[in-house]
C-alpha cells in the first residue's frame, strides 16, 4: 500500500469534527442575516438548511456557539451566501435585491415561480441551479 493512499484526503479535513465545529457559529449567524434580509419563515429556514430538526433550529438559532452543522448544511449555507452575494452585486440596491427572491421569474429554470419557491423544494440541486443561474448573469 503506498504511503499517498494512507494520507488523509481534503474531504476528510473538512468533514472533520473540529473543522465543522470550527466553521458552524459563524455559517449559522450568516444564514440569520440572509433569512432576515429575506424575510425566510423558521419553517422555510429549516427547509434551506437541510430539513433541520425543530429542536436542533432552536438551539442553534438561540445560541449559535453552540452549532455543531453537518458538512451537507454547511455547503447549503455556502451555496446560500453565494447566492446572496450575487444577488447584491447584480441589483445594487438593497430593496431590490432583497425582494428578488421572492418575485416571480421568466427564465425557464424558473418555470414562472420565484428563486424562494425553486429553492424551498429542499434539494441542493436546486441550490446550486440558482447559484449557477445568477454567476452566469454576473459573467462568471
Amino acid at each position: 500500500m503506498s504511503t499517498l493512499a494512507l494520507a488523509p484526503s481534503a474531504i476528510d479535513f473538512a468533514r472533520s469534527p473540529a473543522k465543522l465545529k470550527a466553521l458552524s457559529p459563524t455559517a449559522i449567524r450568516a444564514f440569520k442575516d440572509i433569512a432576515a434580509h429575506w424575510k425566510l419563515a423558521p419553517i422555510e429556514q429549516r427547509i434551506l438548511l437541510g430539513v433541520l430538526p425543530q429542536s436542533t433550529y432552536t438551539k442553534y438559532m438561540r445560541d449559535p456557539d453552540s452549532a455543531l452543522l453537518s458538512y451537507d448544511t454547511l455547503q447549503r449555507i455556502s451555496m446560500l451566501l453565494g447566492i446572496f452575494k450575487a444577488i447584491n452585486i447584480l441589483l445594487p440596491d438593497a430593496q431590490l435585491a432583497d425582494a428578488w427572491i421572492g418575485r416571480p421569474n421568466t427564465h425557464p429554470l424558473f418555470k414562472g415561480k420565484s428563486a424562494k419557491e425553486l429553492l424551498l423544494d429542499g434539494s441542493f440541486e436546486s441550490l446550486a441551479a440558482v447559484r449557477a443561474y445568477l454567476d452566469a448573469e454576473r459573467g462568471w
